[in-house]
């Protein structure tokens, strides 16, 4: 509430003004108004200033002008009015922005601040990543982020699919490097570092990150478009009048009529209800620039991994042979999966507890890195793992990992693990050609085969694989340079994080995404379902249509209360009474379409 004591301010200026002057005592109640004037001038100035700086020419500068205008002819209610109506258009869109971050520190926590680093004796000691040095030995648990580019010593399994888009768990083999924020999804691993904290892949994608968001474009506001129509006018009506009636107050009465009130509530309260309609959607819009960008989307840059697909490696085929029980296959193989934290293991034991299979202990178990596990389940010695050899006829896997089980050395059942499409993509796709979108590309980290596969299946023409945080963004530009309205890039890996900060609009699939793209995102998609992708653009289509209606409503009606003022029927208190109804009228229009069912 600390945030918007300037509207409790100039509300408090105008109330307690009317009541001194109704008990007679007008000198106190023009103090009174004077108040609010002059915390209305500050701010207007204030936020002018602000406008310059950013080569804009906002609606503010008639707000400034009628509040000095009126200050200086004495008209002290008039003027305290259009200082309450601008403080509340600000905070209406204060509000809108909400909480939303602008520093990069919910990035930067992703990556652990300490490291285990061995000392002499053998023994780990955590130390702050700022004091790691070049060539540290440094353990790496199972389940914890790499906290620094290094050689592995010991070989290891890593998700590597936030920083580089590979959906499938990578083997990495002794003295191969691995690079910082990548998951260990395997046993602790060893390595032996090769940067410290500010050359590490991590910190570099960082500072990409904030690169990019200090280059992103930053578009037009309706709110200003129309100012930069509407304020020649005012000013040109307003000098008319003052040089045929040679009275200033009436010249003062056309510049208060005048007042872009409607802009300044008007098409906030548009924006605020979208915003508003687009968070019971399960989309969280950061800030109003966002929805008007929304509204005129045609290039969607879609990333693969988590986005058009559920993100992690999940049983898609099985196979088995014949003269042997499947469910008692899988339950074995389950069984003794129990015993890895491998992430395969994991998706065989998920998919084994959604058959509602009863799974035993294991016993003498040893898992072999980068090949599988081998153990004794109900007397009998299974194996998980990579295929011995080839392929049967009865099983033809096309997944993109191939899992093998045997009983007793006998091969029985194979296993396809693969990304999955989600459920929706199909429909999104084709939701948003209905939308207006003229291109839909996908761009990934991924390889090309699967990348080209899911293009294939959602019907997408032009798709982009193995693509670093760099070429994402050159992709971007290039689809900014030449594109007339805006460009979205959807996706939730760190490798995404740069092109979601420098796009007109970037949006996070924050249910499962990293930290780093919902920071960097202006949108978060919070339910994890990408067709809320369709239900945000929809939403803002109908805000900013709103928007600019309420605007063409206000703007009209103001001309005719400025003709009026022009030709003597208004004085300047009348003339601002008279903005409050113009602004009812525009804001009840802008909130039109907020009671409107949310889109599916």
């Amino acid at each position: 509430m600390s945030r918007y004591w300037f509207v409790l301010v100039a509300l408090l200026s105008v109330v307690s003004g009317l009541f001194l002057s109704a008990l007679g005592l007008d000198f106190q109640a023009n103090i009174s108004w004077g108040i609010g004037t002059l915390f209305g001038f500050y701010f207007s100035a204030v936020w002018l200033f602000a406008a310059i700086r950013r080569k804009e020419l906002g609606s503010d500068v008639l707000a400034l002008l009628s509040i000095a205008a009126t200050a200086i002819t004495n008209e002290w209610l008039a003027s305290s009015i259009i200082a309450l109506m601008l403080s509340t258009g600000r905070a209406l869109e204060r509000w809108a922005e909400g909480q939303a971050s602008k520093h990069l520190d919910a990035l930067i926590s992703r990556v652990p601040q300490t490291a285990h680093v061995y000392g002499a004796s053998g023994e780990t000691e955590d130390i702050p990543l700022t004091e790691v040095q070049l060539k540290s030995r440094v353990l790496v648990r199972s389940g914890e982020v790499v906290p620094l580019d290094g050689f592995l010593e010991t070989e290891g399994l890593f998700d590597e699919s936030a920083l580089t888009g590979e959906s499938m768990p990578i083997w990495r083999e002794s003295g191969t490097v691995v690079d910082s924020g990548v998951v260990n999804v395997g046993n602790p691993i060893n390595i032996t570092t090769t940067t410290t904290t500010e050359t590490s892949t991590y910190a570099n994608l960082i500072r990409l990150v904030s690169s990019a968001k200090q280059q992103a474009s930053k578009g037009v506001r309706i709110a200003n478009v129309w100012a930069n129509r509407f304020v020649p006018i005012a000013l040109l009506m307003t000098l008319g009048t003052w040089i045929i009636t040679q009275d200033a107050k009436q010249a003062v009465a056309v510049l208060v009529a005048a007042t872009p009130c409607p802009l300044i509530l008007a098409v906030p309260v548009a924006i605020v209800a979208g915003i508003s309609r687009a968070a019971k959607a399960g989309v969280i819009i950061k800030d109003g620039m966002a929805v008007e960008r929304l509204a005129q989307a045609e290039v969607v840059i879609l990333d693969k991994t988590g986005t058009l697909t559920e993100g992690g490696a999940q049983i898609t085929q099985t196979f088995f042979r014949t003269d042997f029980d499947s469910k008692e296959i899988l339950m074995l193989a389950a069984s003794l999966e129990q015993q890895s934290a491998n992430v395969v293991g994991r998706s065989i034991v998920s998919y084994a507890k959604t058959l509602n299979l009863n799974l035993v202990g294991a016993s003498n178990v040893i898992e072999t890195h980068g090949h599988g596990l081998s153990g004794l389940v109900d007397g009998k010695s299974i194996t998980v793992g990579a295929p011995t050899q080839t392929l049967p006829d009865w099983a033809p896997l096309t997944s993109d990992l191939v899992v093998q089980i045997t009983i007793d050395n006998q091969p029985v059942g194979f296993l396809g693990l693969s990304d999955p499409i989600r459920a929706e993509s199909m429909s999104t796709v084709s939701k948003l050609k209905e939308l207006g979108v003229k291109r839909i590309l996908i761009v990934s980290g991924d390889r090309k085969s699967t990348v080209d596969a899911v293009a294939k299946t959602l019907g997408v023409t032009e798709s982009f694989a193995e693509c670093t945080p760099i070429q994402k963004l050159e992709i971007l530009k290039a689809e900014q340079a030449s594109a007339k309205g805006s460009v979205l890039v959807v996706g939730d890996g760190i490798n995404d994080a740069p092109a979601l900060a420098a796009s007109d609009v970037g949006i996070a699939m924050g249910a499962r995404g990293t930290t780093a793209a919902s920071q960097a995102a202006s949108v978060v998609i919070v339910e994890d379902s990408i067709r809320r992708l369709t239900s945000a653009i929809a939403i803002s289509k109908t805000s900013r249509k709103r928007a600019l209606q309420a605007s063409t409503i206000g703007m009209a009606l103001a001309l005719v209360a400025m003709a009026f003022a022009a030709f003597g029927y208004l004085n300047a208190s009348e003339a601002a009474i008279s903005q409050e109804f113009i602004d009812s009228s525009s804001i009840i229009w802008a909130l039109v379409g907020s009671s409107k069912k949310r889109p599916d």
